[in-house]
């Protein structure tokens, strides 16, 4: 396995003219914050805080017991794609009590990852959900955390996923596990976008 740190990082070059915007959902501790470092080309922006025990009164932290630290804003990182596109990550917190910038975080994006965590796999539907709702064209990615593992029909039959979206296993510490994930988003977003019928000139007007 690779780590996020082995790498040299290649900063953005000035002929990059195009900016994808990106945002990697899910629920609490499925690695959202993880798969945006392990990929990021530059030193992700981070707004964890460490978890107290006054914490554990408001969030489930039943299936993460080893967890220490929330995110509690967002993540940031990038990574460029070609000469001229890149794309801009955006790790939401995955707490219930923060759901209410996700709606934010989904303005101006192309579109999105679901991380699934399949021991607590009820803890993705809200992030499937709202995606739904906003029309954003997604990927679910099944973070390996270990112990059994579950077939694609039993995670899209858990998850009520309609047979368009993909759904990919990963390892979110990997970084080339995670390019992969966004190589299959940034393909399903290419599909997405070309099945749309064109807009006519009338409806433009």
């Amino acid at each position: 396995m690779d780590s996020a740190t082995s790498d040299t990082r290649t900063p953005l070059g000035d002929q990059a003219d195009n900016g994808l915007k990106i945002v990697v959902v899910g629920g609490f501790g499925v690695g959202k914050t993880t798969l945006v470092r392990s990929v990021s080309e530059i030193r992700p922006l981070n707004t964890e805080e460490t978890m107290t025990q006054a914490g554990e009164t408001v969030d489930d932290v039943s299936g993460v017991r080893e967890k220490s630290a929330t995110t509690v804003a967002f993540d940031f990182g990038r990574i460029t794609l070609d000469a001229h596109n890149v794309l801009y990550l955006f790790g939401a917190p995955g707490q219930e009590r923060f759901w209410f910038l996700w709606d934010r975080l989904f303005s101006g994006t192309l579109g999105a990852v679901v991380l699934v965590d399949t021991r607590r796999i009820d803890d993705s539907w809200y992030a499937i959900d709202r995606l739904e709702r906003h029309g954003t064209p997604f990927i679910v990615a099944c973070n390996d955390f270990g112990g059994s593992r579950h077939t694609p029909a039993e995670v899209r039959a858990a998850l009520d996923l309609d047979p368009h979206v993909p759904l990919i296993d990963c390892d979110a510490r990997s970084r080339a596990s995670g390019k992969q994930v966004l190589i299959t988003l940034v393909e399903h977003i290419r599909h997405h976008y070309a099945a749309q019928a064109p807009i006519s000139e009338q409806e433009l007007v």
